[in-house]
């Protein structure tokens, strides 16, 4: 069982709240099963078809072409749609992670909500290349990311089920670490299976769209396939449902949910400084990777080929980071690996839009730069705050991990989007992606890390 220090704020208001049975006490698992951590990777892994391929490198770049409209005016449909679902999963995540630790069926609701991501992938094979199919294109992007992020949700929660204190951050860093290899690999099917060659496999060709209308489909075939080793390796939170906190209706929900929050301020406020912190620079780091091929496409001139094989490079440094410094998290604890990392991402950003005039030589070198910071802290921030959140709890504090930070994925679009309505052009977005990372550094500096508990 793990020890949690007293005066760790959410484990105060674990305390506070109901006690557990010790017969109900959740096991933490003493050692790592390679087995179990290699399947729960292979979500990560999978999820590669969303976030390399849907969001990133190839659908939104096609979603945001001269095939539906003019570019500029696109790619602010594209900031709205992603506001207005991060609005959504604002809303939501907290409250049904909540409800999976309640309920022991955490599994089962990854599985579930994989599905509708799954499905909504498949589904953009029928977004043609013509304007009146923008918006199912959207609408698909929209649900597609709600489903993700409360996945997620779920998916976090599961990595003190198969990591041990001492191996939280090697554990999370190679999860995140295989999501961008699986990009990598995927990316080259989609590449050269279908997008770069006039014909493709299976005689496909770009006319209407049709290169990346099916690329969608192997996206969608992917993340099912690499989905299902986590459904059949790691267990259900069964425990959970006795755990002494009562299951509760679902708007009942939001009640128990201001109870925690307003507990957990009194108890550790330092614990939801770090909440608000990650809330904008994880939103920040999101919004690199969601315009970054949107922004070689129509600032850069890359051509869609192009924009792959950058994802492709990208993957790799963003991968190798994350993998090798997971070590350096376990050792020195996650909130130095946080801070460099910002400082890299705001220092490179700013350079972009300063030189964006230097053409694709600038956007291959710093772009780079970028990847080589953006796994990293994202990898540390999720281990920051698993290394606090005591048993029983992953669900409802991951929940509102991803409330208030990737699940309000309204921040980063939405400066993206003022920022080129102010300057006109669509490089001006790169500001907007900045002063969220700068903000997100100024806010997590003054955090109390106590590096003593996270190491």
């Amino acid at each position: 069982m793990t020890e949690h220090p007293t005066g760790s704020g959410i484990d105060a208001a674990a305390t506070a709240s109901a006690s557990a049975p010790a017969s109900a006490e959740p096991i933490v698992p003493t050692s790592t099963g390679l087995g179990r951590v290699l399947a729960w990777g292979s979500w990560d892994w999978g999820s590669a078809a969303f976030n390399a391929v849907a969001t990133t490198f190839v659908f939104t770049v096609y979603l945001t072409g001269k095939s539906f409209g003019d570019p500029d005016q696109l790619s602010e449909f594209l900031s709205w749609t992603i506001t207005a679902a991060g609005i959504v999963v604002l809303l939501l995540a907290p409250v049904l992670g909540q409800r999976t630790d309640t309920s022991g069926r955490r599994k089962l609701w990854l599985g579930v909500n994989t599905a509708v991501v799954v499905a909504c992938l498949a589904l953009m094979f029928f977004v043609q290349a013509t304007p009146s199919y923008v918006w199912l294109g959207l609408a698909l992007l929209a649900v597609g990311t709600v489903f993700f992020e409360i996945a997620g949700v779920n998916y976090n929660g599961m990595l003190r089920q198969i990591s041990t204190p001492k191996t939280i951050g090697k554990v999370s860093g190679l999860g995140w670490g295989m999501g961008y290899v699986g990009g990598i690999v995927l990316l080259l099917i989609v590449y050269f299976g279908f997008i770069h060659p006039d014909v493709g496999l299976f005689g496909v060709t770009s006319e209407n769209g049709l290169s990346v209308r099916v690329s969608m489909l192997i996206a969608a075939l992917w993340f099912a396939v690499f989905a299902l080793p986590v459904l059949f390796a790691v267990p259900e939170n069964r425990a959970m449902q006795d755990l002494g906190r009562p299951r509760v209706g679902f708007f009942r929900s939001y009640a128990v949910l201001g109870r925690d929050i307003a507990r957990l301020w009194s108890t550790s406020r330092h614990t939801v400084y770090f909440l608000l912190a990650s809330a904008i620079f994880r939103d920040g780091l999101t919004g690199v990777f969601t315009f970054g091929g949107v922004l070689a496409a129509g600032s850069f001139g890359f051509t869609s080929g192009e924009v792959i094989i950058f994802a492709i490079a990208a993957n790799v440094v963003a991968g190798i980071a994350t993998i090798a410094i997971g070590t350096l998290d376990d050792r020195l604890g996650p909130k130095p690996v946080i801070i460099t990392s910002l400082i890299g991402l705001v220092v490179s950003g700013s350079l972009v839009f300063v030189l964006h005039g230097g053409g694709q030589v600038v956007f291959w070198t710093l772009g780079l730069a970028l990847c080589l910071f953006v796994g990293p802290a994202q990898s540390a921030s999720r281990t920051f705050l698993g290394r606090l959140i005591p048993p029983g709890r992953e669900g409802e504090v991951y929940g509102l991990y991803a409330t208030t930070g990737r699940a309000a994925t309204f921040i980063a679009p939405a400066m993206f989007g003022v920022f080129v309505a102010i300057g006109g052009k669509q490089y001006w977005g790169i500001l907007g992606i900045v002063v969220v990372l700068a903000v997100g550094l100024a806010v997590m500096i003054p955090v109390k890390g106590k590096q003593d508990q996270l190491r």
